[in-house]
């Protein structure tokens, strides 16, 4: 059920003709009231008591009554609709729909004697308008504020109570994605994303890991944006806008975005909220800080929402922020997973409610997020066992998250939270992979084996079934639904690749499988997948680090085997601690 508020109008007999007329292509059949503020009021449709002229006249005689000012665009028109493949209802089910929402919108209050006047038009089988007038009949204008939002909310209830297609709804939290020429200019620029969503990307990381203005804004200036400060008279930094260098307007004016206008919780007050509270401590060297990281996100599922509504909604809110500092400071291996987590998680981030600051779990997660921006240190070969548990705990906030809405009915925010669950659980599957790689000692193969794997590889060539032994050799626990798998043939092709890679597809697979338990894991095969896709990029490093040559290799990283670089602090004449990783958007020449 879709209710779509009209603009306001000043033409109600017009509005009317049109309703009970044929339509713009005839498309209007049997034109009737299904219901009205008064039960009594006869259809000009079928009464000939009643024309549509006299009805318009009815329904603006309160404005026409108004002492002072009227209101230049006095009618209320919302269009109900339900999609295709609903049910169709009847007049007495549309006449108690158009009731609540003329209640939920303000217009016309259950026993409230002086509501507005409106009616219910059905000309169609799927469909009702709603006209009213914004006038009360004590002279007093109806309160219509996020009458859309309460109308949207009445929908849903609908639709559960009767069996209709659920449908998701705006409530104030969507993203605000970028425009057609803002997405034409970045093609004709050949950038690889418009400038709206480098700017929001990067404004998000230097809000998430900040601890003041001052620290803030440096961080955007490091990250290669233009910053521009909005200062009241008495000197308080009111807001701020952003642009990105060498983006121009048409007359060679940089184009400024606001925060707000990036994302509804970058404004200058809602980032602000997220440095509120007593100081934090990061005294530590950085691989404590990790694990005391892991050791409070954990903590803080069993406390999410643990105070109600409000508490609930800064918690999620927090724990956003926490992802998008992880993307940032996760190792190379799945920062790409980590990124996309961090961009599906977003949505479930704005619970669509006030929220307050005074969390438990709230507390934890900032304090998370404060010790890994500052941890300076990218996670390296010795700090794997860290980022496995530290994703661990990720992926438990996440679910605790999706539960969280589910209990409060934000269906968009749980398949929001259940999406970068999945992407989480990648990340650690692609980490355990990677750190079985580390440790594995390849035996020496004998002739017979690579014979048998060259038998294997004619018989790919010849339509056979391929890796089926590999997997029955290798996991025979788990053979059985291995194979029934939908994800079977993307695990096969990657035992293929390590074969033709001159590796004993029985032993990674192995020890890919012994590296963590598989069996919560809802899908084997795919989560085997994702293993063996860090096998195949740690030992694909691995590789090419021992191929360089002693004059390419940094002084400072001499030694090391991993797919990440080194660690060490950066210079922060040139980016703020914790932003080791560069990611703000090129400076544009």
């Amino acid at each position: 059920m879709i209710p779509k508020e009209a603009r306001e109008g000043d033409d109600t007999a017009g509005l009317l003709l049109y309703l009970y007329g044929p339509g713009k292509r005839d498309e209007h059949v049997d034109p009737h009231l299904v219901a009205a503020w008064d039960p009594c009021l006869p259809d000009p449709g079928r009464s000939n008591e009643m024309t549509i002229p006299d009805l318009a006249m009815l329904l603006d005689a309160p404005v026409r009554t108004l002492r002072g000012r009227r209101p230049p665009l006095h009618v209320f028109h919302v269009a109900v609709r339900n999609p295709p493949e609903d049910r169709r209802l009847t007049d007495e089910e549309w006449a108690r729909v158009a009731r609540e929402m003329m209640h939920a919108a303000g217009i016309a209050p259950h026993a409230d004697e002086h509501g507005c006047r409106w009616v219910a038009v059905r000309h169609a089988d799927d469909h009702i308008h709603i006209v009213a007038t914004r006038a009360r009949e004590d002279g007093r204008q109806p309160q219509t504020s996020w009458s859309k939002l309460r109308m949207q909310e009445v929908a849903r209830r609908f639709e559960v109570e009767w069996g209709l297609r659920r449908l998701t709804h705006a409530d104030g939290t969507a993203r605000r994605w970028s425009k057609t020429g803002e997405t034409e200019k970045a093609a004709r620029r050949g950038l690889a994303e418009p400038v709206r969503e480098t700017l929001q990307r990067t404004v998000r990381e230097a809000a998430a890991a900040g601890a003041s203005d001052a620290d803030f804004f440096a961080r955007l200036a490091a990250a290669g944006l233009r910053v521009q400060q909005r200062i009241a008279p008495d000197g308080n930094v009111t807001g701020y806008s952003v642009a990105m260098p060498g983006d121009r307007d048409r007359g060679q004016a940089p184009v400024w975005f606001p925060g707000f206008r990036l994302a509804p919780d970058l404004s200058l007050p809602r980032v602000r909220e997220r440095w509120s509270g007593p100081p934090l401590n990061a005294a530590a060297a950085p691989a404590v800080m990790w694990r005391t990281a892991e050791e409070k996100v954990r903590e803080a599922v069993d406390h999410l929402g643990a105070g109600g509504l409000y508490q609930g909604a800064g918690d999620v809110a927090a724990l956003g922020d926490l992802i998008v500092v992880a993307a940032v400071v996760f190792p190379r291996l799945v920062r790409e997973q980590m990124r996309q987590a961090a961009h599906e998680f977003e949505r479930a981030s704005w619970a669509p409610s006030a929220r307050s600051l005074e969390g438990q779990a709230r507390a934890l997660y900032r304090e998370s997020a404060y010790s890994l921006s500052r941890s300076v240190a990218r996670a390296g070969r010795s700090d794997t066992e860290a980022v496995l548990g530290l994703l661990v705990a990720l992926v438990m906030a996440v679910d605790g998250s999706r539960r969280w809405h589910e209990a409060q009915e934000h269906r968009v925010q749980a398949h929001a939270a259940g999406r970068a669950g999945r992407l989480l659980r990648e990340a650690v599957e692609v980490t355990a992979g990677a750190a079985a790689a580390r440790d594995y000692e390849p035996r020496q193969r004998k002739t017979a084996a690579r014979t048998r794997t060259r038998q294997r590889l004619a018989a790919a060539a010849e339509g056979a079934r391929p890796m089926t032994g590999v997997v029955q050799n290798a996991l025979p626990s788990h053979a059985r639904d291995i194979l029934a798998d939908p994800a079977w043939p993307a695990l096969r092709s990657r035992l293929e690749a390590i074969e033709r890679a001159g590796e004993n597809p029985v032993d990674v697979l192995s020890a890919a499988a012994a590296r963590r338990e598989l069996t919560s894991a809802e899908s084997t095969a795919e989560v085997l997948t994702w293993r063996l896709d860090g096998w195949r990029k740690q030992r694909g490093s691995a590789v090419a680090v021992t191929r360089e040559s002693p004059a390419t290799t940094p002084a400072s990283g001499a030694g090391r085997v991993g797919p990440v670089g080194r660690t060490g602090a950066p210079a922060p004449t040139r980016r703020p601690p914790g932003d080791e990783l560069g990611s703000g958007p090129k400076r544009v020449r």
